[in-house]
Parts: C-alpha cells; structure tokens; sequence
C-alpha cells in the first residue's frame, strides 16, 4: 500500500494530486473533475462496516485494470480486474491467512454502448467462437467459472459456471442450477444388489450370520 504525505492543489496539469512518499504521482484529478492515473483510496469503518484501503488505476473517472483491496491492517483482501469501470476477467478474494476463499469471473460490458459485441469461445470447440449481441445494461456480468475453496484446506467446496450472468453448469460434473439436489441424490445410498437382498430376506430373524465378503483385514 501507498503512503502519502503533500496534496497539491493545481498544476498545469491537474486540479488536485497528491505526491507519495516515494515521490509518485497519485489521486490526480483532471480539469474536468475525472480521476485519472494511479489512485489509493481509504475508506473508514462505517456502521458496523469494517473499513478498507483500496489502490489502483484510473481512466477518465473509471476503475481499470488490477485494483488490490487491504484491510485497515493492511491484509491483502481481494485482487479485482476492471474494465470500464466495471469488473472484468478474474477478481480473487483471500482470508486473513492469504488463502484464496473464492475465485469470480466477470463480463464488462461497454458503458458507452447501448448494445455490445462480444466474440464467445465454444466450450465444446476450443478456438471456435460465436458473435453474440447482448444489450448493454450499464453492469457487469458473472461470465466463467466462479470457485468456491474451503479456508482451512485449500480444497475447492462448489464450482459454477456461469454464461453472461446465467448459471448453466458446473463444468466438472454437468450440474447447474440443480447442483444442490444432484448432489443429495449422490449422497443416497445406492441400492443392494439382488443377491444380498435375497441373503438379508432369507436369513430374517435368525442370528447374525459373519459373511465372507472378500475383504481383508487390517
């Protein structure tokens, strides 16, 4: 994170800016009142809201390219991806450890544009891709594999694949929006096959028998 120390209030350039301890260059704002460059921005603790330090990049009063969040410590919280403001490709959000808790993907669509084009590779056809239209509502859209990981080891708890902000299936297993009934169904217990059935039918009642079962043991 950044430490700053001199705002300056005008130059040529600038409205306002404020020089680092590093010497940099950071939080200008244009003669049009837009953000513009390297930005560290710190927000305090607000109504129960843990407060947070946040630095990256803007163009023309947009969020661009990697923006890195902190705690008020100073702990890495989340590593986001911009594009017009909006996020867009991988955004990664850690714990207090620095483990990974969850991975996003993120569609940006181009606010200036009242409808945008966007080339979409085929899943089923690596290298192969489709045009498709899609009207533009001012946001981002959930777009790719989003991973879910357990903190303590590391292991990946649920995986959802989403298509321009609609979940369709987790890539791995096929399941989508059902994933949670697919999953119940897994945990049933299978059923006997017939021969057991027919051992527990004829032996009812009776002291239990031990079976050979072709196990050995430990």
């Amino acid at each position: 994170m950044y430490s700053f120390f001199v705002v300056c209030q005008a130059n040529a350039q600038w409205k306002s800016y404020i020089i680092g301890v590093k010497g940099d260059t950071l939080n200008c704002v244009d003669k049009e009142g837009k953000k513009q460059g390297k930005w560290v921005q710190r927000f305090e603790e607000l109504r129960g809201e843990p407060g947070f330090e946040e630095e990256g990049v803007f163009v023309d009063n947009r969020k661009e390219g990697v923006w890195r969040k902190y705690n008020l410590m100073g702990d890495l919280q989340a590593i986001e991806n911009y594009k017009w403001g909006f996020k867009d490709g991988k955004s990664a959000y850690y714990n207090i450890m620095g483990n990974v808790t969850v991975e996003e993907s993120w569609l940006a669509l181009n606010p200036d544009k009242v409808y945008d084009t966007i080339d979409v590779e085929n899943v089923d056809d690596p290298g192969h891709f489709t045009r498709v239209v899609i009207k533009n509502e001012g946001t981002s859209l959930k777009h790719g594999t989003w991973r879910f990981y357990d903190p303590g080891t590391g292991f990946i708890n649920k995986t959802e694949f989403y298509r321009f902000g609609k979940l369709e299936s987790d890539p791995l297993t096929g399941a989508g929006s059902n994933t949670a009934k697919a999953s119940d169904e897994a945990e049933k217990p299978k059923a006997k096959p017939k021969e057991v059935e027919q051992f527990e039918k004829e032996n009812a009642g009776k002291k239990k028998i031990k079976v050979r079962d072709g196990q050995t043991s430990l």
